[in-house]
């Protein structure tokens, strides 16, 4: 019993002497004030429960008349689509806005960003300031940005920002409920995965309330099981 005791106590001192050095790691930022991390497969302690398994990334058979490279936004459902062909698309889980922030429409992606800066909108200052909560008027990128890992941008036809954004989440548990201010919440790997596949330019159409986004067809059939199987994700 002695022995064991001892070789648990060492076990513990080496894992407790490891943990500073790799915190110190994932927690450096980098130059221009990106975080110097390989990926977003960072554990947050305070993480309250796992996404449900119908969020996360799929291949799935989508029927839809949208040309390759549009963006579907079902804040219905929770899901986004990357529309990949007549009948294929990626699905991706998504958090949505909460009662009241809720919005529908076709945009386009007019920016993207790696590791985003974060300037609060005036009205959500003074929203939040009502609640007793201060927020800063700039947050550089980083883990701790609620915009996480990468955003794009969403523009009007006419070329205006409309301060929506598909964005990264430090709060990946809020994946499939609607929490936010109108933006459009993914999973870091997510938005990773989207951000490299999603154009300049591509049209965004967001299904929500209001049907601000006129007719459009998509029909998800499930998940595409021999692309599954035989496929790749590609990341």
């Amino acid at each position: 019993m002695t022995k064991l005791v001892h070789m648990l106590l060492a076990a513990g001192v080496a894992l407790a002497s490891a943990l500073p050095a790799a915190s110190a790691n994932a927690f450096t930022a980098g130059s221009a004030g990106m975080p110097d991390v390989a990926s977003t497969d960072i554990v947050r302690v305070a993480q309250q429960k796992p996404v449900a398994q119908k969020y996360h990334r799929r291949m799935v058979r989508l029927v839809t008349d949208e040309p390759p490279g549009t963006i579907i936004v079902d804040t219905n459902n929770k899901f986004l689509y990357l529309v990949e062909s007549k009948n294929r698309a990626i699905r991706y889980g998504i958090g949505v806005g909460r009662e009241g922030f809720g919005w529908s429409g076709v945009v386009k992606v007019g920016r993207k960003a790696e590791w985003p800066g974060w300037t609060p909108p005036p009205e959500m200052v003074i929203r939040e300031r009502k609640k007793g909560r201060i927020l800063p008027p700039y947050m550089e990128g980083g883990i701790n940005n609620p915009l996480g890992a990468r955003a794009l941008y969403l523009y009007s036809k006419a070329g205006n920002d409309t301060a929506f954004r598909i964005h990264g989440t430090n709060e990946p548990w809020s994946i499939g409920l609607n929490m936010s201010s109108g933006c459009i919440r993914m999973m870091n790997k997510d938005v990773e995965h989207l951000y490299e596949r999603a154009n300049l330019g591509a049209k965004v159409v967001v299904v929500g309330p209001g049907n601000k986004q006129g007719k459009v067809s998509y029909d998800d059939r499930g998940v595409d099981v021999l692309r599954t199987i035989f496929g790749s994700f590609g990341g």
